[in-house]
């Protein structure tokens, strides 16, 4: 057993453990058909016994060491407003982030807070050598969060995923230790 699930904090933000009490705001936000059709991995219609299983999921992945999920709360209130991990590949050293946010969060850079806490955990807590996420190219809101902290586009995946009955071009992006240390030391 890995002992306590980390909790990252930022200066907006505390990235924790999800929990069950999380549930009911977890079925509002994520239930918005808005924030899941920009992911692929949030059904709709998002139901209760979705959440449920997503906790429990998230304590499995933690327990068994092959991903980190936070849950986002805001630092001022508590308030739950989304969702950020990492999917580890150990075998590589390197991690998938993802991460959504509940639409009444948009446009206000808590993303990107997020993500360089999680881009900081990653490389400096499990040291890892690559990071990368992918967005549906539809959301370039997406991308421009992983840019802001220091990603650099390395693909463009056609027709890569289905939802819905579409096909969608995913983009990807990357970090790696080295640019990372290099973005870290003000050399990029």
């Amino acid at each position: 057993m890995p002992g306590q699930f980390p909790q990252l904090t930022t200066p907006r933000l505390l990235l924790r453990a999800f929990a069950l009490a999380d549930v009911p705001r977890l079925v509002a936000l994520a239930g918005n058909y808005e924030v899941a059709k920009n992911t692929l991995n949030i059904p709709h219609p998002y139901r209760e016994e979705d959440a449920r299983r997503w906790v429990q999921l998230t304590r499995e992945n933690y327990e068994q060491q092959t991903g980190y999920a936070f849950a986002l709360a805001l630092r001022a209130t508590g308030e739950f407003i989304g969702g950020m991990g990492l999917t580890l590949e150990r075998r590589f050293d390197r991690a998938e982030a993802g991460y959504w946010l509940g639409q009444p969060y948009w446009g206000q850079g808590l993303a990107s807070e997020a993500l360089g806490a999680v881009l900081h955990f990653g490389f400096e807590k499990l040291k890892l050598n690559k990071i990368y996420a992918t967005h549906i190219a539809e959301n370039p809101a997406s991308g421009r969060v992983m840019l802001k902290n220091g990603m650099l586009k390395e693909g463009e995946l056609a027709q890569h995923t289905k939802r819905d009955g579409r096909y969608y071009d995913l983009w990807q992006y990357r970090l790696t230790q080295t640019e990372y240390a290099a973005r870290a030391a003000g050399n990029v």
